[in-house]
């Protein structure tokens, strides 16, 4: 008994030491989740803060164009670039996607599946997204929020990361374009019909709805290049 009193004293003490009053079994979970709220709130303040800067670079430039003749025509000459550069809105037909993750209290893991497998991945909605381009989509959106050349599809757990923001399934993925062809390169697709295959064997959801009028707004994020290098 006195050994057993002093090695739970000996066990006391080295934990009250390393834990320097804090909790060793915090869940850490929860704290990330706080950072990452506060940084969506961040991200939000300083996007209001670029539309409000950008609408002022906008109209003082349009007043020097004025009484400026190359500003003018150099100014012109950009706004033909807008369109391509996805800063426009832009409407027309197309196909939405929605994938979604397997339902809680499903019957995904009675089959043998992981809860990995119940999930949409980031590979999942990179092989939607790369079918509709390939399918010669002219626009896309995802949750809404204009996609370009620049945007990156990132997945953080089940949460899609786009543009400095969290979203949660159902992801919702519009593209303006040739109904047919862009419905062809989907069915066509190895990362698409590998999705296919879990939406059947676990549950998972994905559906296709051809729209007759998709909204794509104008980009809004920063179109600032970082690197570039020439393919071969």
């Amino acid at each position: 008994m006195p050994l057993i009193a002093a090695t739970a004293g000996l066990l006391f003490t080295v934990s009250a030491t390393t834990s320097q009053g804090t909790t060793l079994r915090e869940d850490n979970s929860v704290r990330l989740n706080q950072v990452v709220s506060k940084k969506e709130i961040e991200v939000g303040n300083a996007v209001g803060d670029v539309n409000r800067l950008r609408a002022d670079i906008d109209a003082l430039t349009g007043a020097q164009a004025g009484g400026d003749g190359p500003l003018t025509a150099e100014r012109t000459r950009g706004e033909g670039y807008l369109a391509d550069a996805g800063l426009t809105a832009v409407h027309g037909p197309g196909l939405t996607v929605r994938m979604d993750d397997a339902p809680p209290g499903g019957n995904g893991l009675s089959t043998g599946a992981t809860q990995d497998d119940l999930v949409v991945h980031q590979q999942d909605v990179q092989a939607v997204v790369n079918a509709l381009w390939a399918g010669g989509a002219e626009a896309m959106t995802i949750m809404g929020v204009r996609v370009v050349t620049t945007t990156a599809v990132q997945c953080v757990g089940n949460t899609l990361l786009l543009e400095g923001r969290r979203y949660s399934p159902e992801f919702v993925i519009s593209a303006i374009g040739d109904p047919a062809r862009m419905q062809a390169s989907l069915d066509a697709a190895q990362g698409v019909r590998a999705f296919r295959d879990a939406v059947r064997a676990y549950g998972l959801g994905y559906s296709v709805t051809r729209e007759t009028n998709i909204v794509a707004p104008a980009y809004q994020g920063s179109v600032l290049l970082r690197h570039a290098s020439v393919p071969r």
